[in-house]
């Protein structure tokens, strides 16, 4: 089953707030929690607030258990955003973007196990022309020596 929060129109840029939440994809939700309490950072702490609400949604509202939950999807949508104007030099003014975003945290109790497959084989990439005819490669000549006697 799948439990959402979402923190609609939080004061940080989505860019800076993707950051985090890259960090945290695909950890269990105890182990999320605990890395963002140490992070330095901002949206560190907006993340943190938006999983501890999904996990009491899940706890409260669907009676699933803290320990088997996992963090499916962390995504940072852009908000929108307000204009300001400071004063410049000369009587003009300078634009401010003060730019806000929304945080959707879904947890999920269900066991994904992904694995890469090593056996592809890669396909090698075709080399560019230069548009010249290119001149068949020389064969290679070997050297040979003859050992010299010492007397």
């Amino acid at each position: 089953m799948q439990v959402t929060s979402t923190y609609r129109f939080a004061r940080i840029s989505a860019f800076k707030a993707r950051e985090v939440t890259r960090e945290i994809q695909g950890l269990p939700a105890t182990d999320a929690l605990d890395l963002l309490r140490f992070v330095p950072k901002k949206a560190a702490e907006l993340v943190r607030k938006t999983l501890a609400a999904a996990v009491a949604n899940a706890e409260n509202n669907n009676n699933l258990t803290v320990s088997t939950l996992t963090v499916k999807e962390a995504v940072v949508g852009e908000g929108p955003t307000a204009k300001r104007f400071v004063p410049k030099a000369r009587g003009s003014a300078g634009p401010i973007r003060k730019r806000t975003s929304h945080i959707r945290i879904v947890l999920t109790d269900e066991v994904e196990i992904k694995r890469r497959d090593k056996t592809a084989k890669k396909t090698p990439k075709a080399k560019k022309s230069t548009g010249r005819a290119s001149k068949p490669a020389a064969p290679a000549v070997e050297e040979v020596t003859e050992p010299t006697e010492k007397a």
